[in-house]
């Protein structure tokens, strides 16, 4: 029934389907997107609305420029590395971790593992599509997360990790 949009661009196709309560069309000779809400009063309409132009905003961006989710790893001998389409993680287990990268993401790794306790490995995932680009950094960071004593762990680039003091020993006698 054409409820589908389609874009375009040079990081590649994003397809979407459309709601029915929302219209979306091109204006000013397929220069602008527009959005329309057939019934303004209805409050899931109204929220159909802002979603449905949130996520053609993200679709249009994301074949023209791209997203990039930037992570760190912090911890003493712990490191990660791309082998045959998945990251492999050595991050204190006992086993190594194993995550398959999606299809349509990218991940460039600029220091493969973290040297002392000031130096963190450092990576990046990159793709077209928000969502699953989103959700993949999500799903790394889950393996481990940043604790608040030592700071070790898996974070977000600007991530701020709120430290707190260890236990404190009262001296005996």
């Amino acid at each position: 029934m054409g409820r589908k949009v389609k874009v375009s661009g040079p990081q590649g196709k994003m397809e979407m389907e459309c709601h029915p309560l929302i219209t979306v069309g091109m204006r000013d000779d397929n220069k602008v997107v527009s959005v329309e809400n057939a019934q303004p009063d209805d409050r899931k309409a109204k929220q159909l609305h802002g979603t449905m132009r949130a996520l053609i905003a993200n679709m249009v961006e994301g074949v023209s420029k791209g997203f990039e989710r930037k992570l760190e790893i912090f911890g003493t001998g712990y490191n990660v590395k791309e082998q045959g389409g998945k990251l492999v993680f050595q991050i204190g287990f006992c086993h190594t971790v194993e995550l398959k990268i999606p299809a349509g993401l990218k991940v460039n790794i600029d220091v493969p593992a973290t040297r002392g306790n000031d130096v963190p490995a450092r990576f990046s995932i990159q793709g077209s599509d928000k969502c699953v680009l989103g959700q993949f950094a999500a799903n790394v960071r889950s393996i481990r997360p940043p604790e608040p004593y030592k700071g070790k762990g898996i974070r977000y680039a600007d991530e701020h990790v709120r430290r707190k003091a260890g236990k404190a020993f009262a001296s005996g006698a």
